[in-house]
């Protein structure tokens, strides 16, 4: 079988920026007060322990994403004791998230799910292992699949 043609580039364009934030609805109102930003979806995330919301920003579909823990527990809560609120990752968009996987496996480049998860409005994500992209936490997402208009 043979795998399907991905670009060089892999990456579509920036899906959206993570944003940890301790109390997602005083973070809502920040953004909408500040910089006239508001969310355009909101979600529970129970895997992943999160509270989140997706801010459209102006006319582009680029998103800033707020994340706030659900528990002490969840990875949110662990980054913002230790770093502190502020950006927490980089998420670009992808065509097909097996092949990308495959080929930064194939990079050298670690990975830190198996098998991509769930995500965001039903996406599929994954993150690329903040030691091997510069210290930063790479996501990549694979937008679901739009029901086709009848």
């Amino acid at each position: 079988m043979t795998p399907p043609l991905v670009p060089d580039h892999l990456l579509l364009t920036i899906d959206h920026v993570g944003i940890a934030v301790p109390d997602l609805d005083d973070a809502l109102e920040f953004y909408a007060n500040t910089f006239g930003l508001h969310s355009v979806h909101e979600e529970v995330n129970e895997e992943q322990g999160v509270r989140e919301a997706m801010l459209a920003v102006g006319d582009s579909d680029t998103r800033i994403q707020l994340l706030a823990p659900l528990s002490e527990e969840s990875t949110i809560a662990k980054f913002i004791a230790r770093n502190g609120q502020g950006i927490q990752q980089l998420a670009y968009r992808v065509a097909d998230i097996e092949a990308v996987s495959a080929i930064l496996r194939e990079r050298g480049v670690r990975l830190l799910y198996d098998a991509p998860k769930r995500g965001t409005s039903d996406s599929r994500v994954n993150f690329v292992h903040p030691k091997d992209a510069g210290g930063v936490l790479v996501e990549l997402v694979e937008p679901a699949a739009t029901p086709s208009a009848h």
